[in-house]
């Protein structure tokens, strides 16, 4: 197991080398960290687990206009270089097709393990003091506005209204991150996405007076 996980390291580092700030190699190793922590609490195929952690960002489908086929092809295809089994494949190319907060309408019912312990590490990084830092990487990188009174949040979208939202990175606090704390799988997983939360909280209001200029 350690060498195909030392192999996917070496492998994934390569791969995302300069990919935007907050889905880079720095992103893999907290949700890979994050994901075997929570792996400790939990009976589960740590090799599926620490793999899908790797690989669940290889080709994330906001930097491939779109295609969420890409990442399954490569990580395919990489896997089997490595001569992992049928199984372990499958195993992985369902979390990484499962794994999105975009595609959480789309998941079957009983989902494995595995999946909800590395979903829970991937969100576990979109929120607190990271997510915050994240979250405005992400709308520089798009030129999105950081926030406008007039213009507000869209909840409830669609898929495909989602994944063409161009709203103010505060908006995304409400559309997205400030939901993940009530989406989480493990026991493990609720605790620390409590305590990130509420950071989002203060780190919202404190926002809010230095916008407005209260002293």
């Amino acid at each position: 197991m350690k060498n195909i996980i030392d192999n996917t390291v070496v492998f994934v580092k390569e791969k995302l080398e300069g990919a935007e700030a907050g889905h880079d190699w720095f992103h893999i190793e907290r949700v890979w960290k994050l994901s075997k922590k929570i792996a400790e609490t939990e009976s589960c195929n740590e090799e599926v687990v620490e793999l899908s952690a790797l690989l669940h960002d290889i080709a994330d489908p906001k930097f491939h206009n779109g295609d969420e086929t890409l990442a399954l092809k490569i990580s395919r295809e990489f896997l089997e270089s490595q001569d992992a089994s049928e199984e372990i494949i499958d195993q992985v190319l369902f979390v990484i097709r499962n794994i999105s907060f975009k595609n959480r309408g789309e998941v079957p019912e009983h989902q494995p393990l595995e999946l909800k312990i590395v979903q829970d590490a991937d969100r576990l990084d979109a929120i607190g003091a990271i997510g915050v830092a994240r979250t405005f990487n992400f709308g520089g990188f798009k030129n999105n506005l950081m926030y406008h009174p007039d213009i507000k949040p869209k909840l409830d979208m669609s898929k495909e209204e989602y994944k063409k939202s161009d709203g103010t990175t505060v908006n995304h606090f409400y559309e997205k991150l400030l939901l993940l704390k009530d989406l989480m799988n493990t026991e493990k997983g609720k605790k620390i996405a409590g305590e990130r939360h509420v950071f989002m909280q203060h780190f919202l209001d404190q926002f809010y007076k230095e916008w407005n200029c209260e002293i």
